[in-house]
């Protein structure tokens, strides 16, 4: 386990290196693109455009996500099942108590946030709490703790930010250009901010989803193991994926960058293998068998 704490740290890294150097590349192009000597001058605020990213994710990324989620902080009267298990897992865990929040939203779903176990935050919508059982629930936020235990929400928190940034720069270019007058001086500069927002685009679009995939796969995988072995029962977690397993109803506070911080993206409930190239997450009917033969070891 301390392995892949170390990993994670390592992954973040370098995670971070290629972020920068994606946008300095894709600066540099758009500078050559300007003038033959501007590829230097583009790469260097590209680059200073991604260091601005890296560091709001890394200080007001969790924030974000969780205005954008429309989480609210939770009550300990409202939900005094829900503190108790999160606070009795975090003994176990041997972590500080996490921050708890609760969003309004029917779909069950639930997910971690943070850049450490001292700044981490656990946060489930209306519809698990009424859908699972403490058991259940038990094993859901079993998951969502060994993320935060694993250092996986700073690695998905940084990833998640830096795509929703790209995504938001690429939307404002090309809104910019129903503002911008055509004439035969402005013909280039058009053209200049076509490039960049296509870029953006890239990054948002495709270079986003394959970091979030390479990223998150195992990740999911780890954290359903490690969850089963923190509760020493994976009946509960195995229960509530087979219940997740049954919804089709999207989660609002869910959007493409921050999918991947979810237990489950509904949207992923497909059977075709080239519908999951760009899935963050293991099909939800391996995590069940996976999560069966841990309990099959367990009862022989």
């Amino acid at each position: 386990m301390y392995h892949e704490i170390a990993r994670n740290r390592r992954k973040s890294i370098i995670v971070i290196a290629l972020f920068f150097a994606v946008w300095f590349g894709a600066g540099w192009g758009i500078g050559q693109l300007a003038s033959a000597t501007g590829g230097l001058k583009g790469g260097i605020i590209a680059g200073i455009l991604a260091l601005v990213a890296i560091l709001f994710a890394l200080t007001l990324g969790q924030a974000t996500v969780l205005a954008a989620s429309g989480a609210k902080v939770a009550d300990q009267r409202q939900y005094p099942q829900l503190y108790d298990i999160i606070s009795t897992l975090a003994v176990g865990d041997g972590l500080p108590m996490p921050k708890v929040y609760v969003i309004d939203d029917p779909s069950p779903n639930a997910f971690a946030t943070g850049l450490s176990p001292k700044s981490a935050a656990i946060t489930v919508t209306a519809g698990l709490l009424a859908m699972m059982n403490r058991e259940e629930l038990e094993g859901v936020i079993s998951h969502e703790m060994s993320h935060i235990h694993n250092y996986d929400v700073r690695l998905v928190l940084i990833v998640s930010t830096v795509v929703a940034m790209a995504g938001l720069l690429a939307s404002l270019l090309w809104r910019s250009l129903f503002f911008t007058r055509s004439s035969r001086d402005s013909g280039y500069a058009i053209l200049i901010l076509v490039a960049a927002a296509a870029a953006l685009s890239v990054i948002a679009v495709i270079v986003g989803p394959i970091m979030q995939f390479a990223l998150s796969r195992s990740r999911e995988s780890l954290a359903d193991a490690s969850g089963a072995a923190l509760t020493r029962n994976p009946v509960g977690l195995l229960h509530a994926l087979q219940k997740l397993a049954q919804n089709q109803q999207p989660f609002r506070g869910m959007n493409h960058a921050t999918a991947a911080m979810c237990i489950d993206n509904p949207l992923e409930h497909h059977k075709g293998w080239y519908h999951r190239l760009f899935d963050t997450h293991p099909p939800i009917e391996e995590r069940i068998a996976a999560l069966q033969r841990i309990l099959d070891v367990q009862e022989t």
